[in-house]
């Protein structure tokens, strides 16, 4: 999946608009259905799926698998702090969380903080070994705080469109 897009230089339109509401929501919709909601051709439809990925406005088509179904018990949101603000340990630092499969997502945040990080993992033993590996014996952490999700409420990417 990709993060960042080089979507500005592509303006979405209603049919655009009204195209994504659907297939966030399920990315399986036939394009016959979503032609008939929007008024379209599922030719047009297609095409402009197609225009969208090319931009980087659709990033990926993926399943969202219950990380139970797994034996994943553990979801963690983990501050962590880095060693200096630098460029060079910032980049290595997004290097290094974006590399590690655990790492469900990882926003560089601002307001005390260098790094929140959601992370899902078997069990604590796993966590434990993943924490010394990516922040106790790294260079670039000063510090991290793991706070454990007790239950998950909501879990999803899907953008409100206006």
């Amino acid at each position: 999946m990709r993060v960042s897009s080089p979507h500005a230089n592509r303006s979405l339109d209603d049919f655009d608009r009204a195209i994504l509401r659907i297939i966030q929501s399920d990315n399986k919709t036939p394009q016959r259905r979503i032609a008939d909601a929007v008024n379209l051709s599922a030719a047009a439809v297609q095409r402009r799926i197609a225009a969208m990925e090319a931009a980087g406005v659709i990033e990926a088509n993926v399943a969202v698998i219950a990380p139970e179904a797994l034996s994943l018990a553990i979801t963690a949101i983990v501050e962590v702090h880095l060693l200096d603000e630098r460029a060079a340990t910032v980049d290595a630092a997004k290097a290094l969380f974006a590399a590690e499969p655990t790492v469900q997502q990882a926003y560089y945040a601002t307001g005390g903080v260098s790094f929140v990080l959601i992370i899902v993992c078997r069990d604590m033993r796993e966590y434990e070994a993943l924490t010394r590996r990516l922040f106790s014996e790294s260079d670039l952490v000063d510090h991290f705080r793991t706070l454990i999700a007790l239950d998950r409420v909501k879990a999803g990417s899907a953008l409100v469109i206006s």
